[in-house]
């Protein structure tokens, strides 16, 4: 694709991602589609679904429990972390390169349908499927791991909701550099591995070294699951829980890490998402 094509394609994406356009019944219609289409690829779907839940079991063999966040509840925020970046982020990469290879984006786009709906209406399976994995998730911690219920639940639901748009923006970005549905299990290496290195997946970040840490904290998911922990039980690990209130004066360094890489996944997309084929 020529440069003054991909120009064409992002600022076509900033013309059209307009709120007052954007059709909720159009991105259900794109979105039953993409359903459809999920629970037909057996792969894609036992990926969807089984893969967090057995590298969680995986992990939980190193989670320690350190500081005054139990075991409980470092796996059952860890597979929060799992589920954004198998169920949303990967499984979107590989949807969006799929679309895209079949034409079937370029095709979309000569319609009334706007960039945004196109985008987010092939992302509602994912998110569907990643909200019914997290509600399970809090019921089973409930249950099995005697958790509390969320300190601050408006809280916990932005740091769901927040992690969601993040790499929903990575994927489109990411299935810019990958060519086939097959090379995605290369091209999202770096954000997968960096983000299970880098965000308390096997215990607190704040326990590691200050330079590694801070670097660490800097990363796209480990925001978005420190929210989650100050919102499900108070604290991210090292210090004593904190009540409703208590937790958003910790909320804030997060919060705002969360709008950096939002912005940073909007003008991602805009310069790297492609609608032509990569053949």
């Amino acid at each position: 694709m020529t440069a003054s094509t991909q120009a064409t394609g992002g600022g076509g994406l900033l013309r059209r991602l307009g709120l007052g356009r954007v059709s909720l019944r159009r991105i259900g219609a794109l979105g039953r589609a993409e359903m459809i289409l999920l629970l037909r690829n057996k792969t894609a779907t036992t990926t969807a679904l089984l893969l967090p839940l057995g590298t969680v079991a995986l992990f939980s063999t190193f989670i320690d429990g350190a500081g005054h966040v139990s075991t409980g509840a470092m796996l059952a925020t860890t597979m929060f972390g799992f589920v954004l970046l198998y169920v949303v982020y990967y499984n979107l990469v590989t949807t969006y390169v799929a679309r895209r290879e079949e034409r079937v984006l370029k095709r979309l786009r000569t319609g009334v349908v706007t960039d945004a709906e196109i985008l987010v209406g092939a992302a509602v399976p994912a998110l569907v499927l990643a909200l019914a994995q997290l509600l399970l998730t809090v019921v089973a911690a409930t249950v099995f791991f005697g958790l509390p219920v969320p300190v601050n639940l408006p809280l916990l639901l932005v740091a769901v909701l927040a992690g969601c748009a993040i790499f929903v923006l990575l994927a489109a970005a990411s299935s810019g550099f990958t060519r086939t549905v097959e090379t995605a299990q290369i091209t999202t290496l770096p954000v997968l591995v960096l983000s299970m290195i880098g965000s308390g997946f096997t215990g607190p970040v704040e326990s590691l070294p200050d330079g590694i840490a801070a670097v660490f904290q800097m990363l796209p998911l480990t925001p978005v699951l420190e929210l989650v922990r100050l919102g499900w039980v108070g604290t991210t690990g090292t210090d004593a829980p904190r009540d409703f209130v208590g937790v958003l004066a910790e909320a804030g360094r997060p919060a705002l890490i969360i709008l950096v890489w939002l912005a940073a996944g909007v003008s991602a997309t805009r310069h790297w998402f492609r609608w032509d084929t990569r053949h």
